[in-house]
């Protein structure tokens, strides 16, 4: 990973203390392999690269992977533990343990080798914070695409979900400077 922008998203998230409540909610969860994902960092980039000072999150993706509860009810317990103690935040939480069935993928081994199936290399990215405050990533397919405004999808991610996420998303709306590939390759 391009350590450069690694340090960069780093000291966004430092800068940003409501980020940095989020990470410490989650991560006194002390669930195994626990991240933040997606809309929480994406955003955050685009929203800075765009001098914007923050868009609304649809939710707050935590993903994590334990073998030994990979049930959605174990999830939906968590996420109703969060919304109990923080109701004003719409939380996700999937145990990527399990998100193999829904999603008809071979068994993941890793929530890295999991979000290496999200729809977009600008959203297959999640942080963490350390008890000592690190703020650590997982980005399989780096951090060039999300820093660079560019939207495109992951080499496994369905074309046509792809497509009709980009639309339904309408991104370009809130972030204008993005560029988006429509994946067909015909027509990047």
């Amino acid at each position: 990973m391009n350590q450069s922008l690694e340090n960069q998203l780093v000291n966004l998230i430092e800068a940003d203390v409501w980020m940095l409540s989020i990470l410490d909610i989650v991560r006194d969860l002390s669930l195994a392999d626990c991240w933040i994902g997606a809309g929480f960092v994406r955003n955050k980039v685009w929203d800075v690269l765009h001098n914007i000072n923050r868009t609304p999150l649809n939710d707050i993706d935590i993903i994590y992977f334990d073998r030994s509860k990979a049930t959605k009810e174990q999830d939906l317990e968590i996420e109703t533990q969060l919304k109990s103690l923080y109701p004003s935040l719409n939380w996700s939480v999937k145990n990527q343990a399990r998100m193999h069935l829904r999603n008809g993928h071979t068994a993941y081994a890793t929530c890295k080798e999991a979000i290496s199936y999200w729809p977009e290399t600008a959203t297959a990215i999640a942080v963490q914070r350390s008890a000592t405050h690190d703020i650590k990533c997982l980005a399989p397919y780096g951090l060039e695409d999300l820093f660079a405004l560019l939207v495109q999808p992951t080499p496994d991610f369905d074309i046509a979900q792809y497509q009709e996420r980009i639309c339904t998303k309408a991104w370009n709306i809130t972030w204008n400077l993005l560029a988006i590939k429509t994946g067909d390759h015909k027509n990047p």
